[in-house]
């Protein structure tokens, strides 16, 4: 993998936006082509692969390929952007609380620009669950950072949303 083949890689996600359906069986053939040109160990393939069934409306085909890619040691941005894609598939099959089993230990790691998108996440998970509070609680934590005004207030609202005893006030 160089950067040759992430600049076509990037191009065929490029052209998606206006994917019509009847297009997905040609789009997914050209992330095939691509994936058969990396090593046949690379994680980076079947996570290409996954996104691709996942973009065109196939979780169910996406989940095992996701998992073959994390299994494969995926990692970095790649690896991140593979467990809320996953977390968000099965979600979508019925089983949010391996979701939130995938992403509750992103909260943790290192921040980068996908913070908002693990907890964007998270959250629905949360709430299919019927775990509402903990849910706004992580959409209004994410959200106030980008907030004109009323950050503090935010922050504090989102906290109390899950430590209602905390004290202080918001």
């Amino acid at each position: 993998m160089n950067q040759d083949w992430e600049d076509r890689v990037a191009a065929v996600w490029a052209r998606t936006g206006d994917l019509p359906e009847s297009g997905a069986p040609a789009f997914r053939a050209q992330i095939d082509a691509l994936v058969a040109e990396l090593p046949g160990d690379s994680p980076v393939g079947p996570f290409e692969q996954a996104s691709a069934w996942d973009s065109t409306g196939h979780p169910d085909r996406a989940v095992p390929l996701y998992r073959e890619a994390l299994a494969r040691g995926l990692d970095g941005y790649r690896g991140r952007r593979a467990k809320i894609q996953l977390a968000s598939s099965l979600r979508n099959l019925g089983q949010p609380e391996e979701g939130v089993e995938l992403l509750t230990p992103e909260l943790e790691a290192p921040g980068d620009e996908l913070d908002d998108a693990v907890r964007a996440c998270l959250a629905l998970c949360l709430s299919s669950l019927g775990r509402d509070r903990e849910g706004l609680s992580l959409v209004l934590g994410a959200l106030a950072p980008h907030l004109p005004r009323y950050q503090r207030s935010m922050a504090n609202y989102a906290r109390l949303l899950v430590n209602p005893d905390d004290g202080r006030q918001a």
